[in-house]
């Protein structure tokens, strides 16, 4: 991680003034990170790391927020910046501090991509920016063990005294190899009427073949269907040995008629506690269109009637969506408080990613509900703004309350947050600190980490960022300018519109020679065009 505390060639007559700045960044660092436990759970690398002894973590009680500095309603005219700027489109913080749960849902920028490709402009409600910037590969640290290394970076934009900051998280790289625990899934399939379009049932059992070939034979599947009704047509089977009994049962899936998502879920939760295997991952595997018709249709209503199996026997939820007409509302809630994630296949490549070279980190767990917090510096941020993750808010007193739900986290996976930033003229020194909190996923334990970013760290533009960077900054400002169909400069500082970010977008591909960045450019293309 990118930080310097040293200010070479700083003349005697400024000690004093820098020793002070010094001081009140560190009694605002222990302060926004108090009780911060340093595990050794090989989360090494990628920043800096602070602990409390193990009695002050267990006491659960939350970092206090930073003083807010005066002119703390972080108003655009702040530090003598002219109205009109693009802080007159960002709401003040209340605070100066930020917590979410993490989140890998991908499933908006998949589903927007296809809807543009279909020529239409996607519904600005549903599309959420996390996701964006979550769909594309990252170069940060990785730990050895389960947990996160922390890294945090960021760039001047344009904008005046605008910047990007981006905290990204990395867990460990998946594993393909004997080591990961095995896994029972229970894969809950629509079969209802209106997956008979080519592309949903027809491209969700030819993935479900695919996945079954790849798992080990020490893996379980169970299946269950539904349609008006639910039915478990095949119970909890080890695979050694029964591989051709799966791809029967997959082969002979046929769409019936409505669609009963609520009965679907439960039955498979019922069929996956039935067949729970314990030293295992124990997880719904959901493939739907997500266009319920019948029965309960409520997220919240069918989560209460698995409640339990979730609680008592941790079994998590992995969402895929399908189809050119996708429930995402009902689906994205039900994996974001269905303790999981989920994804958007449209066609043979996407479901290849997903089931077959995504399959490690989309079965196993290496953090529990996972949470992070960013602490900014009133010393030199005068207004910042947590680019999505509006579904994932957590208060910020309960970042250390374990009781509360965070994210469900699988080896290889990278959760990036990105922060527009306004910095007060002049300033130097401490900017933020990160930290995240995640339980073991076999023994409960909470563990933490952190990392730290300096305003001298900051990249002088986006251009000089770290590609990996600006690819970031274009998946977020494409989402701005999806979700701000009315304001053609998007809501966030320094978007420069779709024809820029259509330019930035093909060099990044050229140089990175990465075929989702490519992919990227010609989303941002479409739009263009549909524009």
């Amino acid at each position: 991680m990118e930080t310097n505390r040293t200010r070479p060639g700083e003349l005697p007559g400024e000690r004093s003034r820098h020793r002070t700045r010094r001081l009140r960044t560190t009694l605002l660092a222990l302060t926004a990170a108090s009780g911060l436990l340093l595990t050794g759970c090989g989360a090494g690398g990628g920043g800096s790391n602070s602990s409390n002894s193990d009695a002050a973590n267990r006491t659960g009680f939350p970092a206090p927020a930073p003083p807010v500095a005066s002119g703390g309603d972080n108003s655009s005219e702040q530090d003598g910046e002219q109205t009109g700027t693009p802080a007159d489109k960002v709401a003040p913080s209340p605070d100066y501090l930020s917590t979410f749960a993490l989140d890998v849902d991908t499933a908006s920028y998949g589903y927007a991509r296809r809807v543009l490709a279909d020529g239409q402009r996607p519904d600005p409600s549903t599309i959420r920016p996390e996701e964006f910037v979550n769909s594309f590969r990252q170069d940060y640290d990785r730990p050895d063990g389960n947990g996160f290394t922390v890294t945090v970076d960021g760039a001047r934009t344009d904008s005046s005294n605008w910047s990007l900051v981006r905290v990204g998280l990395a867990t460990r790289t998946a594993d393909d190899s004997d080591e990961r625990p095995p896994a029972a899934l229970t894969f809950v399939i629509d079969v209802s009427g209106s997956m008979s379009e080519t592309g949903r049932l027809d491209l969700a059992k030819k993935s479900l073949d695919e996945m079954t070939d790849r798992l080990r034979d020490d893996d379980s599947v169970a299946l269950v269907t539904f349609s008006d009704e639910a039915e478990t047509v095949l119970p909890m089977t080890r695979l050694d040995g029964h591989r051709g009994q799966v791809h029967d049962a997959i082969d002979e899936l046929e769409t019936q008629s409505s669609t009963n998502l609520g009965a679907g879920v439960e039955t498979g939760y019922a069929t996956a506690t039935e067949g729970l295997r314990k030293g295992a991952t124990n997880r719904v595997v959901l493939i739907s269109d997500g266009l319920a018709n019948t029965g309960d249709t409520n997220a919240d209503s069918i989560l209460d009637r698995i409640a339990d199996e979730r609680r008592d026997h941790g079994i998590t939820l992995f969402g895929v969506g399908v189809g050119s007409d996708y429930g995402d509302a009902l689906m994205e809630k039900l994996a974001d408080k269905g303790d999981g994630h989920t994804a958007y296949v449209s066609n043979d490549t996407d479901a290849r990613k997903v089931f077959v070279d995504q399959l490690p980190q989309n079965i196993d767990l290496t953090a529990r509900d996972a949470k992070a917090q960013v602490a900014f510096d009133p010393e030199t941020v005068a207004q910042f703004r947590l680019i999505g993750y509006e579904d994932r808010k957590v208060a910020d007193d309960d970042f250390r309350n374990d009781n509360v739900d965070g994210g469900e986290i699988g080896p290889g996976h990278t959760v990036t947050a990105l922060y527009a930033v306004r910095t007060r003229p002049g300033a130097d020194g401490h900017l933020a600190t990160a930290s995240v909190r995640w339980l073991d996923p076999d023994t409960r334990a909470p563990h933490e980490e952190s990392g730290q970013l300096e305003t001298d760290a900051l990249h002088d533009s986006l251009s000089s960022a770290p590609s990996t960077f600006q690819v970031t900054a274009v998946a977020a400002y494409f989402a701005d300018t999806l979700r701000s169909p009315e304001d053609t400069a998007g809501t966030l500082p320094g978007n420069p519109g779709l024809g820029q970010l259509a330019t930035r977008a093909h060099t990044l591909a050229k140089k990175t020679e990465d075929t989702d960045v490519q992919q990227l450019a010609e989303a941002i293309d479409e739009a263009r065009r549909i524009d």
